[in-house]
């Protein structure tokens, strides 16, 4: 679960914020801040692991606060949520660490895309002690690898779905292809397309094990 932190000086656009998070699993509210004062003074005796941080804000704004976070080596993360749109202020945002920046007035969704990002690549950095070219570029690329709404030529959205949901029922464990297979009473072959379709989308991983005696086996595991 990720602790999360919302900075904003406008009462309601916290709780907008607060309840926006909170539609979206695997992240929890653990404290909300009207100022950027307040903030620091909780982040010097608890540990956040995500900020979503406004920068208009009186005294200490948004973009002192970061510079704070990081002068003090504190291990947060910040995501500015903001209506600052100038050039140098979203450059200065990004060179001090910022995951991502959201223009207000924004979508549920564009955050929802943003948190989602996130997650996977805490996730990675977390589980993984060493992560290879392809999971790297994975969590670095700004763009989708495939459209939410399409799929792969030659898949079956309703298949698609039950080995999704599958795995997220079970996802505290690695599988083969063969045990989902067996499992979902698919055939083997149909089965590893579509886990190799969701590794290459970023919605599994996937870990070789190398027996004694024949090929290795690839074993998957859902990110989130």
């Amino acid at each position: 679960m990720i602790n999360v932190m919302i900075v904003d000086d406008d009462a309601m656009v916290l709780d907008l914020n607060r309840r926006y998070v909170e539609r979206i699993e695997g992240f929890s509210v653990k404290a909300l801040a009207g100022s950027g004062e307040e903030a620091l003074d909780y982040l010097k005796n608890k540990t956040i692991d995500l900020i979503i941080l406004d920068i208009y804000m009186p005294k200490m704004d948004g973009l002192s606060l970061l510079k704070r976070i990081r002068s003090i080596s504190l291990k947060t993360d910040v995501i500015l949520v903001t209506a600052a749109k100038d050039a140098e202020k979203i450059d200065t945002a990004l060179k001090l660490g910022a995951v991502d920046y959201l223009v207000k007035p924004f979508q549920f969704e564009r955050l929802k895309e943003s948190l989602d990002k996130y997650l996977k690549r805490y996730q990675l950095l977390n589980n993984l002690k060493e992560i290879d070219q392809k999971e790297i570029d994975k969590i670095t690329s700004k763009e989708k690898t495939k459209e939410k709404n399409k799929i792969q030529k030659g898949l079956h959205k309703n298949t698609l779905l039950k080995i999704k949901n599958y795995m997220k029922e079970n996802k505290d464990r690695f599988h083969s292809s063969d045990q989902v297979a067996d499992a979902l009473g698919f055939s083997k072959v149909t089965v590893r397309k579509y886990l190799e379709y969701l590794e290459e989308i970023g919605e599994v991983r996937v870990e070789v094990e190398y027996g004694s005696i024949g090929r290795p086996c690839h074993l998957y595991k859902i990110i989130g």
